[in-house]
């Protein structure tokens, strides 16, 4: 067993070596005939091994054998020796150096290639004095938040959250600054969210903004420097999704065979509800048509289970409409078609996760030649997030030029994206309209009244854009670009502006109809399918390296 070892130990040797002395220690080693001198021996050989791949260059290559030995008169045999070999201390030094330097290009050519050649997202952990806002590293988000969603408070046909300034179409609401007042004080700052359905104080989240413009309120982030910002994304509308989003109570789907009465019935709801409520009469006559078209054909005979015919009733609209919000839900249990107000718990569980995600605030810091640059993936509800939002907006006060980050952005409140749009006016402007056709009424959204201190309304602003980038995102990018406040910098956004909302059919279908459009004041449309074209198209992995480029442009022009 040990002269096996030791064989190996030999083979391992640099080959030049083995060929000249493997077989006087192989005989040495037979020669030993204890145990205790073969482990020695096996030291000896282990040392050998290092010393000469690491100090005996001259034994790392093949050479031709030696000669054989002369044998003397007397039977013992002759050695040739070579003169002893060990590397210059300088030598050593060098090496060490050389390794080092290859090591770190090795790393940063493999963390380049993710980045730029594969685009893979790396986050990284900035650092700053504890005296400043804190950033957070997050995951990206990569796919749509919907317009309509579970949390509390959300835009809804019955309920937009009203922080956003409106007014009836038509009517300017008066530039006046709005004062700031005592903020109820909940651990944050910043005032309960008013329930679906009631308009909220639009004061509150303007006197967040001004407050914390003024030293007011700290940055929210500070309170809790151990916060992780984690973004959560919802992912594109699987059975499940369109079940939480249309209204399905929660539990097993009980996927029950339906008949052809049945079957009648789903259709003529959904026909009733297009027609009705879509918000291109158009385009739900079309679609109204393509269903009554293919029921007559006898295609819809073969989907005899309720979730077969959902998902089968989707695919007949789509393919007419190529609207991704219209769906057809099949459940268990279809709740009421009017949304319960949230209740004490849905409002907290919402704030404890702001809380928990940082409002979704991923990035905020100063760039080289005092450039902003604000990196959100949500827009989260301002009257629970306003505080955050306002800090960061503070902190960023100072710029020559400020970029906005919505390549990772899903969507949210339209509330939050007229306080950020705010900060870039020095006056109410006019962002868009919401137009309902089932109530057919238009609610108009404008910024807030200019914020004290604000130094950002006549700095150049940039927003970064992706085919990630939907709904409230694409709008805050919309709105700026028509507005010729801020250059869009990336790729087309994801083309949808609809708002949906649950349509109740019967106990066990519901469909997703977009009651709601929006419409740009300017460009009297929106970019529902066509997504948000930006004004300097390149990857999205290389937008905010443009961006910088042009800020920096533009901040040497105005030198």
């Amino acid at each position: 067993m040990l002269r096996s070892l030791y064989r190996c130990l030999l083979r391992l040797h640099p080959p030049s070596f083995r060929k000249r002395f493997a077989e006087e220690m192989l005989s040495i080693f037979d020669q030993a005939a204890e145990c205790q001198a073969r482990f020695k021996l096996l030291g000896d050989g282990l040392v050998s091994l290092a010393r000469q791949w690491a100090l005996r260059p001259e034994f790392w290559y093949d050479i031709s054998p030696a000669p054989t030995a002369e044998t003397a008169s007397d039977g013992i045999p002759s050695f040739y020796t070579l003169d002893p070999f060990r590397p210059r201390t300088a030598a050593v030094v060098h090496g060490l150096l050389l390794t080092a330097v290859v090591f770190c290009l090795t790393c940063f050519a493999i963390r380049y290639s993710w980045i730029y050649v594969l685009h893979v997202h790396i986050p990284e952990a900035q650092f700053e004095s504890s005296s400043s806002f804190e950033e957070h590293a997050v995951a990206p988000a990569s796919s749509e938040e919907p317009e309509i969603a579970s949390r509390p408070a959300r835009d809804t046909q019955n309920g937009f959250s009203r922080s956003l300034r409106s007014s009836p179409a038509g009517q300017k609401p008066a530039p006046s600054t709005l004062p700031v007042p005592e903020l109820p004080q909940n651990g944050e700052g910043i005032s309960r969210p008013a329930p679906p359905g009631r308009a909220a104080n639009v004061t509150t989240t303007a006197a967040v903004a001004n407050a914390a413009q003024n030293g007011a309120i700290a940055p929210a982030a500070e309170s809790n420097p151990q916060q992780a910002g984690v973004a959560s994304a919802e992912p594109e509308p699987t059975d499940a999704a369109n079940q939480a989003a249309a209204g399905v109570t929660s539990g097993a789907v009980r996927n029950a065979t339906i008949d052809a009465p049945e079957r009648q019935r789903v259709i003529d709801g959904a026909i009733a509800n297009l027609t009705k409520y879509y918000v291109d009469p158009g385009m739900a006559q079309k679609m109204a048509a393509a269903l009554r078209a293919h029921e007559q054909n006898g295609e819809d005979e073969a989907a005899t289970d309720g979730k077969a015919f959902a998902g089968l009733l989707t695919q007949q609209m789509q393919d007419v409409s190529h609207d991704k919000h219209v769906v057809m839900v099949y459940g268990a249990a279809i709740a009421p078609e009017i949304p319960r107000p949230p209740t004490a718990e849905d409002i907290s569980a919402y704030r404890k996760e702001m809380e928990r995600t940082n409002c979704r605030l991923e990035m905020v810091r100063v760039l080289p030649h005092n450039i902003g640059y604000l990196k959100f993936n949500s827009f989260p509800d301002a009257d629970i997030c306003g505080t955050r939002a306002a800090a960061a907006m503070a902190k960023l006060n100072n710029v020559n030029a400020i970029i906005f980050d919505v390549r990772d952005n899903p969507g949210g409140y339209a509330n939050m994206v007229a306080l950020l749009a705010t900060y870039l006016f020095d006056r109410p402007t006019h962002l868009n309209d919401f137009y309902n056709r089932g109530e057919n009424t238009t609610e108009q959204s404008w910024t807030l009244a200019p914020v004290a201190g604000n130094k950002l309304a006549d700095k150049p602003a940039f927003v970064l854009t992706s085919s990630r980038t939907f709904s409230a995102a694409e709008r805050f990018s919309y709105d700026l670009k028509m507005l010729q406040r801020a250059t869009l910098v990336g790729e087309t956004t994801s083309g949808r502006g609809h708002i949906a909302m649950g349509r109740r059919i019967d106990d066990h279908f519901m469909i997703r109809v977009p009651d709601i459009k929006v419409i740009n004041p300017i460009s009297k449309t929106s970019w529902e399918g066509t997504g948000v074209e930006p004004d300097v198209k390149v990857k999205a992995a290389d937008a905010l390296a443009t961006a910088e480029k042009l800020a920096e442009k533009k901040i040497a022009d105005k030198l």
